[in-house]
């Protein structure tokens, strides 16, 4: 394995939220985070079938663009009910159209801005449809890989176990975090204080995993 070594590192990603929890957590590492979007990297098709896969494919090619070492993460919700559904496919659900469909835009034209309010709605209304008194129990799954330019990669996977709650709660998270209350706690991760989900989300689990491998 390598080590994780001060310096620029790109983070393979166009969300900011997730670019901003990532760029806290390697701040005590010396490492310079410059995001995906800062580079104008382009967004590649996440045709993976697996958080793994997916976060593979994103970093070899922000490695292999930049020149610089690069970070991927690949997350999602994963409902029990719904046979781990929206899982892979969880920033699609917040798309208009069929999640299963990869979005797609034309030259010259910007992929429509994701709403998560949708997504959230979608995961419930299906949970109701299914059955009122079905199962919400979830769990969110983080997918690390760290790839250098010369092809190497290391890969690393986290998990936070809850249940979903309904109506959405908190506004201090993103994606999903308003409807996912982690086990053992009474509030959601929307209205947790960042520093707090940052000690126990499944980015920091996966985190904790890369670190103690790489320094």
């Amino acid at each position: 394995m390598r080590r994780l070594e001060p310096g620029k590192l790109v983070i393979a990603s166009h969300n900011q939220g997730k670019v901003r929890e990532i760029a806290e957590l390697l701040g005590p590492h010396g490492v310079e985070p410059v995001s995906a979007a800062e580079l104008d990297l382009p967004e590649p098709d996440e045709i993976g079938i697996s958080f793994a896969e997916n976060a593979d494919l994103k970093a070899r090619q922000a490695a292999d663009l930049s020149g610089l070492r690069a970070l991927a993460d690949d997350s999602g919700l994963c409902v029990e009910a719904l046979e781990g559904r929206p899982g892979i496919f969880s920033a699609r659900w917040a798309l208009a159209g069929d999640p299963r469909v990869p979005p797609a835009a034309g030259p010259g034209e910007v992929e429509a801005p994701r709403d998560f309010g949708l997504a959230m709605r979608r995961v419930w209304e299906q949970l109701e449809a299914l059955d009122p008194e079905a199962s919400r129990d979830a769990h969110f799954v983080c997918a690390l890989a760290l790839c250098w330019p010369d092809g190497h990669c290391e890969w690393f996977e986290g998990r936070v176990d809850g249940c979903l709650v309904w109506p959405p709660r908190g506004n201090k998270g993103f994606g999903y975090d308003p409807i996912f209350q982690p086990l053992g706690r009474d509030i959601t991760f929307g209205e947790m204080d960042p520093a707090e989900k940052h000690r126990i989300s499944h980015r920091a689990d996966a985190f904790r995993k890369l670190v103690a491998a790489l320094t």
